[in-house]
C-alpha cells in the first residue's frame, strides 16, 4: 500500500535523490548507502511528513523494539497473511514492509498499536493484515515505526498444491516451557518444508499467566517468523491466575485468527483453507464460556453447517481441542468409556458433510481410532478418520486412561512428548507421529 504522497515524487527525481535507489527508499525495500541517504534527505524536507519518514526508515536500521513477531493463518493463504509483534511502548505510524524475494521494490501496510495490560501488563501488541499476495510465491517482510525497522524476513504464500503442515498436540508445561521448545525445534529441524503449524489447544497450562505466554512464544521462534499458525483454542486458556474461568482475553489478543462473522465469538472458532483442503477449527469450551456468556454451541453448530456446506474443496479436516470419545480412567470403576458430549454434539454433522479427517487433543496421548461413523468404528473407510494428537508438553498422565475399544493404535506407554506431520497431496492425505527423536509411533493416509 503505498503513501498518496508518493505519486507527486517523480522517477526521475527519485533517481537524482537517492543515486538510484529510489523506489527502495520510498517503500521501506532495504538500505541505501549512507551519503545517498543523507542527501535524499536533504532533498526531501520541503515533502511531506510520510514521505520523510520512509526515506528514515530505509538507512538499514535494524533496532526496532520488536518481541515475538509472528505469522498467523489467514483464511486464504494464497493472497494474505497478518503478522503480529510485541513492543514495550506505542509504535505510531507502525508498518509492515514485503516485497517479492530479492526484489527492490515493495509495498506497506499499516499495522495496530493496541494497548495490553493482561496479568499486570504494559505492552503493545501491533497486527498487520497483508492482502494481494500472489499464490505459491516466496516473500520477504520487515518492521518499520519511524526511524526503526527489522531486519528482513521469509514469507511464503499458498501454492494451492500439496503442502506439508506441523501438528502439535497440548503444549502447557510446567518447567517453563523448555520441553515445549525441544519438540517444536525438533520437528521445525526435522521437517523444513512445513509451510504452517497448529497447536490443538491448551498452548499453556493458564491462560491469564503472560509469563507462560511469552515462554511458549519464545519456544516456538525456530518457526513463527517464517511460517503462520494455526492455533485452536483449549479450556486452559479461559483460566485466571487463580484457575477460575475467564473469557479467553490473551488467547484473542495475541492470535489474530480469521473472523468468523459472530458478533459475540469473533474468532473463537474459525476456518482457512490451504492447498485443497478447508481447515475448521472448532471451539469446545463451552463449558468454561457459558459461566460467562451463553450460546457458543448453538451458534457455532449454525455456522459449522454453512461452512462445510459452502467449501470446494477436495478435503475436510476438522481442528478441536476437546475429543469426541469418552475413556475409562483407573481407579474410577464408575466411568464409562462411550462418546463424549463433544462428540455426541459433532460427529453427526461430520458424517452427514462427509469430513475426511477429525483431529481433538486435551487427553495428552497419543489414538488412532481408524474410521468412524454413525458412532461406530466402519472397516470400509465411512466416515471421518479420528486420531487424538497426543501431548507436545511435559504435563503427562502416565496409567490414567484405559484403552477405548475403538483405539487401533496407542503411543508406547508410559507417553512422552510427540508432534505430528500432515502432508496433502492430490489424492492423499498422510499423518505421520514421531518421537522427537525421530521414531514413527504411526502411518496413516487417507485417500480418495
Amino acid at each position: 500500500m503505498k503513501d498518496k504522497h508518493t505519486a507527486k515524487v517523480t522517477r526521475r527525481t527519485f533517481l537524482k535523490l537517492a543515486g538510484g535507489g529510489l523506489l527502495a527508499l520510498v517503500a521501506g525495500c532495504g538500505s541505501a548507502p549512507k551519503a545517498a541517504v543523507e542527501k535524499a534527505r536533504a532533498a526531501a524536507e520541503p515533502l511531506s511528513r510520510p514521505i520523510k519518514k520512509a526515506v528514515r526508515s530505509l538507512t538499514g536500521d535494524t533496532s526496532l523494539d520488536a518481541e515475538h513477531i509472528r505469522q498467523m493463518i489467514t483464511r486464504d493463504s494464497k493472497t494474505s497473511r497478518t503478522v503480529m509483534w510485541h513492543s514495550d511502548e506505542a509504535q505510531e505510524g507502525a508498518e509492515v514492509a514485503w516485497r517479492v524475494a530479492g526484489s527492490d521494490e515493495c509495498e506497506t501496510v499499516p499495522a495496530t498499536s493496541d494497548y495490553y495490560d493482561d496479568d499486570g501488563q504494559a505492552i503493545y501488541l501491533h497486527s498487520a493484515h497483508i492482502e494481494g499476495l500472489s499464490a505459491g510465491q516466496r516473500y520477504e517482510y520487515r518492521l518499520i515505526a519511524g526511524e526503526e525497522g527489522t531486519e528482513w524476513m521469509t514469507m511464503e504464500t499458498d501454492s494451492g498444491g500439496d503442502f506439508t503442515a506441523l501438528i502439535f498436540p497440548d503444549t502447557q508445561c510446567s518447567d517453563g516451557y523448555i520441553t515445549w521448545r525441544e519438540v517444536a525445534e525438533a520437528a521445525a529441524l526435522s521437517t523444513p518444508e512445513a509451510n504452517f503449524f497448529i497447536n490443538m489447544g491448551d498452548l499453556v497450562d493458564n491462560g491469564e499467566d503472560h509469563n507462560q505466554w511469552n515462554q511458549w512464544l519464545d519456544g516456538a521462534e525456530s518457526m513463527l517468523t517464517r511460517i503462520p499458525l494455526a492455533p485452536i483454542m483449549g479450556n486452559h486458556e479461559t483460566y485466571t491466575i487463580d484457575w477460575q474461568t475467564r473469557l479467553p482475553r490473551a488467547y484473542l489478543a495475541l492470535f489474530d485468527v480469521p473472523g468468523n462473522g459472530s458478533g459475540e465469538f469473533d474468532r473463537y472458532y474459525y476456518s482457512f483453507d490451504y492447498g485443497d483442503v478447508h481447515f475448521i477449527a472448532l471451539n469446545t469450551q463451552e463449558n468454561e464460556i457459558d459461566e460467562h456468556k451463553g450460546g457458543l454451541i448453538d451458534e457455532q453448530l449454525l455456522w459449522l453447517r454453512r461452512d462445510l456446506a459452502a467449501t470446494k474443496k477436495k478435503w475436510k479436516v476438522v481442528l478441536m481441542h476437546r475429543d469426541v470419545l469418552q475413556y475409562r480412567i483407573n481407579g474410577r470403576p464408575e466411568r464409562r468409556e462411550g462418546i463424549s458430549e463433544d462428540g455426541a454434539i459433532f460427529m453427526p454433522i461430520f458424517d452427514e458433510y462427509d469430513v475426511d479427517v477429525v483431529l481433538t487433543a486435551h487427553l495428552h496421548t497419543y489414538r488412532d481410532r481408524g474410521h468412524l461413523f454413525d458412532f461406530k468404528p466402519s472397516d470400509g473407510g465411512r466416515g471421518p478418520l479420528y486420531v487424538l494428537t497426543g501431548v507436545a508438553g511435559n504435563v503427562r498422565y502416565p496409567g490414567l486412561w484405559i484403552d477405548h475399544a475403538f483405539d487401533r493404535v496407542t503411543a508406547p506407554q508410559p507417553e512422552t512428548d510427540n508432534y505430528i506431520t500432515m502432508r496433502a497431496t492430490r489424492d492423499e492425505l498422510n499423518f505421520k507421529c514421531f518421537l522427537p527423536d525421530g521414531t514413527v509411533i504411526d502411518d496413516v493416509s487417507v485417500r480418495k
